[in-house]
């Protein structure tokens, strides 16, 4: 009984769907053959009145002066002005409506969003177009820093970063350029929010003898003469039987900056500290 069922609602709901398609058809079909005929008649009445006026006034007949046919064609040319009138404002209308809704909801939808869990989030962020990410990081509702966590697109998060600060800022970007480049390589390696990346000329200098292994030394570099002092350096090294290297320490030192008004004042305290006791008090002061 179920297969019997099924087999006889599907013929039913194809029949319906064939009907809506036909019905749909026949409502443009029968538009568009109203629109031709008010069209042609418009422009029949505008050409029947034209020339029944350059006649009267070659004939010195008054304008005001109408015949009934006359009549007639003025009142069908003011009821396809109105007509034509309202069928394209109509339409025009309900296509300003339907952006203006469309607006709406995208506004509604970056106003939600920071309270939406975190899951929720990054679905919508994936769905939404690139213009609307751009509003929300504009906005705030989407921070900057996250957009490669959230799109898993890095070049993608610095394209719509990239349009984000021409936006906050009010200058164009367009000198930087974006194609090119992989970004998924730097992240979370070397830079941070990337807009884009700069050329820098390439110079080569070498070969450097360390450790009794060649090595050509690439330098990215705009200060002259940078590439070729290093590389008569790497000359004289060679020629000297190369150059050995140990680490005796790998890591990075942080310390505080003291500033002054003038050289003396800095001085006096570079003497203070030199006694260990004061030095303590200070290492101790800044520990805080």
């Amino acid at each position: 009984m179920e297969v019997q069922r099924q087999i006889c609602s599907e013929p039913s709901s194809k029949t319906k769907k064939n009907q809506k398609q036909q019905n749909s058809q026949s409502h443009h079909s029968s538009l568009y053959l109203t629109n031709a005929v008010f069209f042609a008649l418009f422009f029949s009445v505008a050409y029947f009145l034209l020339n029944r006026w350059r006649e009267k006034i070659r004939t010195s007949t008054p304008l005001h002066v109408l015949t009934i046919s006359e009549i007639l064609a003025l009142v069908s040319l003011i009821a396809c002005l109105i007509y034509l009138t309202a069928f394209f404002g109509i339409a025009f209308i309900l296509h300003y409506d339907e952006e203006d809704e469309v607006a709406d909801i995208a506004a509604k939808t970056t106003e939600v969003m920071p309270k939406l869990p975190q899951e929720i989030l990054v679905q919508k962020v994936l769905s939404m177009e690139d213009e609307e990410v751009v509003g929300a990081v504009v906005s705030g509702s989407i921070p900057s820093y996250s957009l490669e966590s959230k799109l898993g697109d890095c070049r993608r998060a610095a394209a719509i970063r990239n349009q984000a600060v021409e936006r906050v800022t009010g200058r164009s970007l367009e000198g930087l350029p974006m194609e090119g480049f992989d970004y998924d390589s730097i992240l979370g390696q070397c830079c941070e929010m990337p807009i884009g990346f700069v050329q820098i000329p390439v110079g080569v200098a070498g070969p450097l003898l360390l450790d009794g292994k060649e090595y050509t030394v690439p330098m990215a570099t705009t200060e002259g003469c940078l590439v070729a002092s290093t590389n008569r350096g790497c000359k004289a090294i060679y020629v000297s039987g190369g150059a050995s290297a140990v680490v005796l320490r790998d890591g990075m030192t942080r310390a505080p900056v003291v500033r002054f008004n003038s050289a003396k004042r800095a001085s006096q305290l570079k003497f203070f500290l030199e006694d260990p006791q004061n030095f303590d008090s200070i290492s101790h002061t800044f520990n805080k």
